[in-house]
């Protein structure tokens, strides 16, 4: 397996961290992560595809080893990820890209093709999210963020993360070990809390509103691959199929064994962004 680069680079005055995998000169796919993760989900996926593409997979502001805000509600919103990602892009010097992201990093990839990175952006996979949230599961993310509890070992803590994150389908125990120490921060009192800034959370809470984007998506004119698990309570079937007959007319796969996202990492999963990408 090819090992990942870590990168600190400093973006509009914060510091971003990012793991490389594959050549420089290689064509640039971006991962890019959920509301509450990072970007060492997309390891195992990022190892598959380092063979013909310059892989990068931020960590977003507020999140993993990336730096935190002293502004959340200016930064932890999807218009200044924007930005963000269009910096990073440019620090990076990367001019067309093919874009997989899951959940929020779906939705950001989503605006950016429909806005700055029009004409750009060469393919998007939008894993379990649409321009349309269904209402239900937004209440359970915000209740469930909302609590930052904490834990007195990583045994603890990876039996929650195991919990919470189990609709993500089948990840192996490395897998599982891995998400949870990327996922960790111990506290100055020595107890294990998730890895994100609290306000991202608060900050999601009064602006979830910014995800109904209708309008932006029917502004994306490349090829878009859209991932829904089965059992996902986010991204609802109506809104998927809707996806398939407006805006790019988007190509939809549904991933069984699975809900709010598919983890991209089995060989069933990565085959569909093989065919895809290709």
């Amino acid at each position: 397996m090819t090992l990942p680069r870590s990168r600190y680079l400093s973006v509009m005055g914060r510091e971003f961290h990012l793991t490389e995998w594959g050549d420089d000169a290689a064509p640039a796919l971006i991962m890019w992560h959920g509301l509450a993760r990072t970007g060492r989900d997309f390891d195992t996926l990022a190892a598959h595809f380092s063979d013909r593409y310059r892989v990068i997979c931020p960590d977003t502001l507020g999140r993993g080893l990336s730096g935190w805000s002293r502004a959340p509600r200016r930064d932890y919103t999807l218009d200044t990820y924007m930005r963000h990602a269009v910096a990073l892009l440019e620090a990076l010097g990367i001019e067309r890209l093919d874009w997989i992201g899951t959940s929020m990093g779906g939705a950001l990839g989503m605006l950016l093709a429909a806005g700055p990175l029009k004409g750009r952006m060469t393919r998007l996979v939008m894993n379990d999210i649409g321009p349309a949230l269904n209402p239900v599961a937004v209440e359970r993310i915000r209740a469930y963020l909302a609590q930052h509890p904490s834990f007195r070992t990583m045994t603890e803590f990876e039996a929650f993360v195991r919990q919470v994150y189990k609709p993500y389908g089948f990840q192996t125990d490395a897998e599982w070990r891995r998400m949870t120490e990327t996922s960790a921060r111990r506290r100055g009192d020595g107890r294990i809390t998730p890895h994100y800034d609290p306000a991202v959370m608060r900050v999601f809470a009064e602006t979830a509103g910014d995800y109904e984007v209708w309008a932006e998506y029917d502004k994306v004119e490349c090829p878009t691959l859209v991932l829904r698990g089965v059992d996902s309570d986010l991204l609802l079937p109506e809104v998927a199929d809707e996806m398939t007959r407006r805006g790019p007319r988007a190509r939809l796969v549904t991933v069984p064994g699975c809900g709010h996202a598919p983890a991209l990492n089995v060989p069933e999963q990565i085959a569909v962004l093989e065919e895809f990408l290709d």
